[in-house]
């Protein structure tokens, strides 16, 4: 699919957010990419405000955030956030001619990328789904790629769901209606390889460009990114390490891709990009964290599940991070 050598590309991501109806007190939170790794570096941070701003990251995963007070008197509150950072393509380790020393995840990571979260449950229905998904497979890749399978056969694409869904896979399982949008899906994905004894998470991001896969549902339509958030999924596969995984992306082409809803991952429309995202990612989109079960620092709103879209509280009302309309939040991308 993609050459494991693939050449670096710099992008600039413009955030701007203004709060219409500003209260005596006026908080915003704005994801920050959080990732150094061999397919994403961040260049550099720079913003614009008339509050008060520090660059924060949680204590539990690490993503960082920008977090701006507004002063009570403060009736236009706006904030520009400008960040440069570069991607690349990720290949399939198994599909990669390149030799390399065996990755090691240690027990410490081991554990912590296998623990239930809040939305991520491991046990009950979602570890009885993954043992049946994963039936006689034994190596870590055959379970993998069992799950992977069970989920783009039996989740699919809802589009009335809201934003990116709510990742309650639970309730999915529970409810047998696994329709919904890709922090569902690579939830589901995550939730049962970690009760299958594979350490997995999400990965947290936006679209920034187009597809060059030849499939326009896997890239962002144009530089104007409100509503192009996405989320990834990573499984660690004993000898090739944290691989690159898209079930949620998957039903997407299945069912937006083409005139009609296609029902089999297998349909020679579907097959190429299901065995591309077992492994690899197109590198038109941005990881911001990978963070689950998120206090925002001096929120006084609920906890996040994740934290991928702006967020911003009038008077510890929560606004709607799914309205950019409303709440008034634009994100734009460039190559740098």
């Amino acid at each position: 699919m993609w050459a494991a050598d693939a050449p670096w590309r710099a992008w600039t991501l413009t955030t701007t957010v203004e709060v219409r109806d500003p209260g005596r007190e006026t908080q915003v939170w704005l994801p920050l990419p959080s990732l150094s790794t061999p397919w994403q570096q961040t260049v550099t941070h720079t913003f614009q405000t008339q509050g008060e701003a520090h660059l924060r990251a949680d204590g539990r995963y690490g993503a960082q955030m920008l977090h701006v007070r507004f002063a009570r008197d403060e009736r236009r509150p706006t904030v520009t956030l400008t960040t440069t950072v570069r991607t690349r393509d990720r290949a399939s380790p198994w599909a990669s001619p390149v030799a390399r020393t065996a990755p090691v995840l240690t027990a410490a990571e081991r554990r912590f990328w296998l623990a239930p979260t809040e939305w991520l449950p491991t046990d009950g229905i979602v570890r009885k789904t993954a043992l049946e998904a994963v039936g006689s497979a034994r190596s870590d890749r055959a379970r993998a790629e069992r799950i992977y399978d069970w989920v783009v056969r039996n989740a699919w694409r809802e589009p009335t769901t809201r934003g990116c869904g709510p990742g309650d896979i639970r309730t999915m399982l529970e409810t047998g209606n696994l329709g919904g949008k890709c922090a569902d899906i690579n939830a589901l994905f995550v939730g049962l390889c970690r009760s299958a004894g594979l350490p997995a998470r999400d990965v947290y991001g936006v679209r920034v460009a187009p597809s060059a896969f030849g499939y326009r549902q896997l890239g962002a339509p144009s530089e104007q990114l409100s509503g192009a958030q996405h989320c990834r999924a990573e499984v660690w596969l004993e000898g090739a390490g944290w691989c690159a995984m898209d079930p949620a992306d998957v039903t997407k082409v299945m069912r937006h891709e083409f005139p009609d809803w296609i029902r089999d991952p297998r349909d020679p429309r579907v097959e190429p990009v299901r065995q591309a995202l077992f492994g690899g990612w197109e590198g038109n989109w941005v990881g911001w964290n990978m963070a689950h079960d998120l206090d925002l620092p001096g929120a006084r709103g609920p906890r996040l599940p994740f934290l991928m879209y702006p967020v911003a509280e009038v008077d510890g009302e929560r606004l709607d991070s799914y309205s950019p309309n409303d709440f008034r939040y634009r994100i734009v991308a460039a190559r740098a």
